[in-house]
């Protein structure tokens, strides 16, 4: 399989017109950060059911000779969330208002990047040309997609009823239709009130959305639904520049975001199997994909008891990829066997993408409104929709992940980046809650340890340990690509296997690009998604 090359400049993403969106903005003179905001924004238009600007969003960022930096744009609970809020119920609703209760963090971290980017990258191009495409496809319309058409259909029994839902996202009535139906394949879809609201964004800026006239308005739109969040909360938010979590293995140096992601696991699998692994040892054979796995079993347990708002660690989380903590959960990982699972609980869809500039520059970015179409709601004169992120808060006191206002939820959400000996970078990444730290790993482990081109690597046959878009299974499922005698093998050691289809949505959306040392970049995307690498 041949990967995707360039000299100047590439981007992957989910989406194709997203992609070409950042492309467009490499050819016009833009830097890595100033293409990942006009993939990020015309996400948020394009495929709606998976992102938006009433979400959150983590960055990292890398230029030749500096360390890598990197921005948490994750929102709060409002300073009015409290358990009180919930009396009556044991956990908070998936769906509708009281489920939008954290601040959306989002264009907080395009602002914070922008500003970086003029400051440090030489970025030049204005706010508003990197908004020009979601602008554009938000105004004009853009084609429904076969992910968005059946994630509609799929949920609509929870959010036909939400504010603002119905008329944002399902398809006028035709002639001779008695109401409003659903979007199908090929429909042109708009969203004329997140055109708009785009176009203020682009003049005035990103702060605005927190403490600007947009401000104003998302605060009247947020009472008019009956959110929890306030203009006070909106201004009370700024995005974070934490120090990336690293893991020093021989195969290279591997970042990701420190909690409240889940980057700490994507981590520690990398490092438990980088131990694990004999010679010749490959993530594609039955031992490789075992030991992967229960890898993911180790790096779970201890994200469950460690990550959750920073503010509440209790070690510094880099300790936890010391070689003698790796080597504690290595210690752990049953070498012919299956070890029970505890069935752990988080779900979630997202967009991750990547981009790389003729600088050598790249950015690897995440940006997510946790399940699909986040709470449901759409905000009826900024007509954006709001996340749902807050509902992986405890209603529970005392708890890890309790709710308590001001406090930051845990979040899936973790790009990835690596630099390899030989000066290769690799940026990648995924959608798909608790499948992301595991795709991350196969992507990694094929290309590094597999002999994967990135393209091969990504679209390779794919597993998942646990629930992934908010279904009860916690079974491992295999992509029926697989070999028999690896479905076999797997089932013997007293896995519980579940086949899935050969390219399933639900095992990620990912991605990678690779810069090589002589200034080639090559790029894989994801057949399991709409999206591509547009190379320059």
């Amino acid at each position: 399989m041949t990967p995707i090359l360039g000299t100047r400049g590439a981007v992957v993403a989910p989406h194709s017109l997203a992609a070409q969106a950042g492309l467009d903005i490499l050819r016009d003179g833009g830097n890595a950060i100033e293409a990942t905001i006009a993939v990020a924004a015309t996400l948020a238009v394009v495929y709606p059911h998976m992102t938006g600007i009433g979400g959150d969003g983590f960055w990292l960022l890398r230029a030749p000779g500096v360390p890598l930096r990197s921005i948490d744009a994750c929102g709060r609970a409002g300073a009015n969330v409290r358990r009180e809020l919930y009396a009556g119920l044991d956990s908070i609703p998936w769906r509708g208002p009281l489920a939008a209760n954290t601040v959306a963090g989002t264009v907080s971290g395009w602002g914070a990047a922008y500003a970086h980017s003029r400051e440090h990258w030489g970025g030049r191009l204005p706010f508003a040309r990197l908004l020009e495409s979601a602008v554009h496809y938000a105004r004009d319309g853009f084609p429904v997609t076969h992910s968005q058409a059946a994630n509609t259909a799929a949920k609509l029994h929870q959010l036909e009823m939400q504010p603002g839902f119905a008329g944002a996202f399902l398809r006028p009535p035709q002639p001779g239709e008695a109401g409003a139906a659903l979007p199908r394949y090929g429909d042109r879809h708009r969203f004329p009130a997140l055109a708009a609201t785009l176009e203020q964004l682009g003049r005035a800026g990103a702060d605005d959305f927190y403490r600007g006239d947009l401000a104003a308005s998302l605060a009247r739109d947020l009472d008019a639904i009956g959110s929890p969040i306030t203009g006070a909360d909106l201004a009370a938010h700024r995005a974070e520049w934490p120090t990336p979590l690293q893991a020093r293995l021989a195969a290279g140096t591997v970042y990701n975001l420190r909690p409240p992601t889940q980057g700490l696991a994507s981590l520690l699998i990398l490092a438990q199997f980088e131990q694990l692994r004999a010679a010749g040892d490959s993530p594609d054979t039955l031992r490789g994909i075992h030991l992967l796995v229960e890898a993911t079993k180790q790096a779970f347990k201890l994200r469950d008891r460690e990550v959750a708002d920073p503010a509440l660690a209790s070690i510094d989380p880099q300790a936890w990829l010391s070689p003698n903590h790796v080597a504690a959960l290595a210690a752990r990982v049953p070498l012919d066997a299956a070890s029970p699972w505890p069935a752990p609980n988080s779900d979630g869809d997202t967009t991750w993408m990547g981009a790389v500039d003729r600088e050598g520059r790249a950015v690897s970015m995440i940006q997510s409104i946790f399940f699909e179409f986040g709470s449901g709601c759409v905000l009826p004169e900024t007509g954006l929709w709001w996340q749902n992120r807050g509902c992986s808060f405890d209603l529970r006191p005392g708890r890890l992940r309790s709710l308590e206002p001001g406090r930051k939820p845990f979040h899936t959400l973790n790009p990835a980046m690596a630099e390899l000996p030989d000066g290769r970078v690799l940026v990648y990444g995924t959608m798909g809650g608790e499948g992301q730290p595991q795709t991350q790993a196969a992507v990694f482990a094929r290309y590094v340890w597999g002999g994967h081109d990135i393209r091969s690597a990504v679209r390779a046959p794919r597993w998942l340990l646990g629930r992934t878009w908010a279904e009860p299974a916690t079974t491992l499922k295999l992509e029926a690509r697989f070999p028999a005698a690896i479905v076999d093998g797997l089932a013997r050691l007293g896995h519980q296997v579940e086949l899935v289809g050969d390219f399933d949505e639900r095992l990620g959306h990912a991605g990678g690009l690779v810069l090589h040392p002589d200034g080639w970049i090559e790029g894989g995307e994801d057949p399991r998604s709409d999206g591509c690498v547009a190379a320059w």
